[in-house]
């Protein structure tokens, strides 16, 4: 079996076959540390957008720069094994820069998704994605469910 987990020069020679045979590319990106059911729906519904989901995952130096030096909880290689085991996700490629821009743009993916916590003008890649004939899709997120919450919840009961 093919891995789902590329580099990003494998990537986009998967990304284009798909294009090739006519397949809309859908990307998504997050940090994904500790899966929850809010991702399992997010990533859910942002594959029923299109054919082929390619979810960009910040890779541990990313989410240390984002999130704060404690996290992330997960080794990127263990997020990436896990989300890859999920059936709405077809690849992953790790990035390490604090936003997810350079994989966007090497994709170009016809669908952008991101969560309805983030307003179109805030999305990274938005204006590039729709210039290029491609649209953003914004994704309600399950209430209460977050990697932050998760973590809280257990600190208050340790």
């Amino acid at each position: 079996m093919i891995s789902k987990i590329l580099p990003k020069n494998e990537l986009m020679q998967a990304v284009e076959k798909a294009k090739a045979g006519n397949q809309t590319v859908v990307f998504t990106n997050g940090c994904f540390d500790i899966l929850h059911v809010g991702h399992v729906r997010y990533l859910a519904e942002a594959k029923s957008q299109g054919d082929v989901l390619v979810l960009g995952l910040n890779s541990d130096r990313s989410v240390r720069e984002i999130k704060g030096p404690k996290r992330p909880i997960v080794p990127e290689a263990e997020r990436a094994e896990v989300l890859a085991a999920l059936e709405s996700i077809d690849f992953i490629s790790l990035f390490d820069e604090p936003d997810p821009l350079n994989l966007i743009l090497a994709v170009m993916p016809q669908v952008l998704v991101k969560g309805a916590d983030w307003p179109e003008d805030q999305i990274i890649g938005a204006k590039e994605v729709k210039e290029a004939g491609g649209k953003v899709v914004r994704v309600d997120l399950a209430e209460g469910a977050s990697t932050t919450n998760i973590i809280q919840k257990i600190l208050d009961q340790g």
